[in-house]
């Protein structure tokens, strides 16, 4: 999963410029692969077993990070217009609906009582944030600046990992291992 920038053409500024709104869509794609990748590694440390399940979600949401690279590419090289903005946003809360999916399948993995529930709460943020990017990918078609302002907006809000966990695991007990369950 690569994101992209090509050379401009030719060797003047002229050129730099014409690549804003591509530069703006890796940037903005870049914080997001940021944002999945520190709360993707505070959650597994939260997660003490792997099941089936787990894996099979965790490959779920690698699809949709997956896919990245081509909605960034297309939304900067459109400049914003209002389908390549749309897929951007269902990309997004696809991406984020999967997120949700995993961390669901590791509490029901580990039992209400598991660390990541607890730490995760009635996860208000987490729902949202799924509603922002729905609300975003609908207004594409009619106002594209606002989609973009709320896919930012919903960034800004991840931009620092989830907390919840962090405190989660700093508070958790720590013990020794002992033997495996027989």
């Amino acid at each position: 999963m690569v994101l992209e920038l090509k050379s401009p053409a030719g060797e003047g500024f002229q050129g730099l410029l014409t690549l804003t709104p591509v530069f703006l869509s890796y940037l903005l794609s870049f914080i997001y692969i940021g944002i999945y990748w520190s709360n993707h590694h505070h959650m597994l440390h939260a997660c003490s077993r792997v099941s089936g399940g787990v894996l099979w979600a965790n490959l779920h949401l690698l699809f949709w990070l997956s896919l990245f690279p081509f909605v960034t590419r297309w939304i900067g090289e459109n400049h914003y217009a209002p389908v390549p903005t749309a897929v951007y946003g269902l990309n997004l809360l696809l991406a984020g609906f999967a997120y949700w999916v995993l961390q669901q399948t590791i509490i029901a993995a580990e039992g209400s009582n598991s660390l990541l529930r607890r730490a995760v709460g009635r996860d208000t943020k987490g729902r949202a944030s799924l509603l922002l990017y729905a609300f975003g990918a609908a207004m594409a078609f009619l106002f594209p600046w606002l989609s973009q302002t709320i896919y930012v907006l919903v960034a800004l809000i991840w931009i620092v990992p989830d907390r919840r966990i962090e405190q989660a695991l700093v508070a958790a007990p720590t013990t020794p291992p002992g033997p495996p369950d027989p």
